[in-house]
């Protein structure tokens, strides 16, 4: 689990100081956000650059926040919901983003200030572990990320723990049909791309319901091969060129040439993703008062 735990800190550090070529929760290709549920004007009200392609849905579409409410992002990467988060309570609200990626904390730290969000704290810590204190927020929300966490029922009882009673939380995330063959198991890679950590839908909600959580409800489904297969996103090395190769082909003439396997960018993994075998959920569940 060490292990799985540093390539997502490496490749997530890299999408970081990259400034984005990341996929849904992972580090292959980057997601244009309206296809997962944000509004334009969602975009325009984000700090640039925390916005980082790496959602595969938009939990904020159910939260329905208050003014004064105190919001919990677990896996805050550039920041972009919890500044989004942050509009909706107002600075009379709070919001705090974990993430275990420094560069990614310094990032969203960067973003905040950026956009004068004094109301938002990003915070360096595991989402297995919160540094958070207990029955501290009104909202949790997760977009994409739980799935990389190797002990998910960690996290579900660190969420539970976490929120006020009849706190509220929604997530999206990608959970599986039926289990992967074992050769996508074998890969890390894979598993930072969110598909060898994603655990069937089932266990995913069994999880849920087994750490306290009740009214468990989905709100959406969207197979992932329609979100997450592609190749790299790297930019071209002239304006002429064509948009690298994230339409699975491999890369074009022109693409790539300072990216490697090592960068989080051009792996082609998720162009072999079987229809309907991964899907994206988004979904809500309250802790009972």
């Amino acid at each position: 689990m060490d292990d799985i735990k540093q390539q997502v800190q490496e490749n997530y550090g890299a999408v970081a100081r990259a400034g984005g070529c990341g996929c849904g929760g992972g580090p292959e290709t980057a997601i244009d956000p309206e296809a997962v549920g944000y509004a334009a004007e969602d975009l325009a009200a984000a700090p640039e650059g925390s916005n980082m392609g790496l959602g595969c849905g938009n939990p904020l579409a159910l939260a329905d926040l208050n003014p004064g409410e105190t919001v919990l992002d677990l896996g805050s990467g550039g920041g972009f919901d919890c500044f989004l988060a942050a509009n909706a309570v107002g600075p009379e609200g709070r919001v705090i983003g974990v993430d275990m990626t420094e560069d990614m904390i310094s990032l969203a730290r960067r973003n905040a200030d950026k956009g004068g969000y004094g109301n938002v704290e990003f915070r360096l810590g595991d989402i297995e572990a919160l540094p958070v204190d207990d029955g501290a927020v009104d909202v949790i929300i997760s977009n994409c990320v739980i799935n990389l966490a190797p002990d998910k029922q960690k996290v579900f009882g660190e969420a539970y723990r976490v929120l006020k009673a009849g706190g509220r939380l929604h997530v999206s995330d990608i959970v599986l049909t039926q289990p992967l063959l074992p050769e996508m198991l074998e890969t890390v890679r894979a598993y930072v791309s969110c598909v060898a950590g994603a655990v069937t839908r089932d266990a995913y909600l069994q999880g849920i319901q087994q750490a306290g959580f009740t009214d468990v409800a989905i709100h959406g489904e969207t197979d992932a091969a329609l979100l997450l297969g592609g190749g790299c996103c790297a930019p071209p090395a002239d304006e002429d060129a064509q948009s690298c190769c994230c339409d699975g082909t491999g890369p074009e003439a022109g693409c790539c040439e300072e990216t490697d396997a090592e960068s989080g960018c051009c792996g082609d993994f998720l162009t072999e993703l079987p229809a309907g075998l991964a899907i994206s959920m988004t979904l809500s569940a309250r802790k009972p008062l």
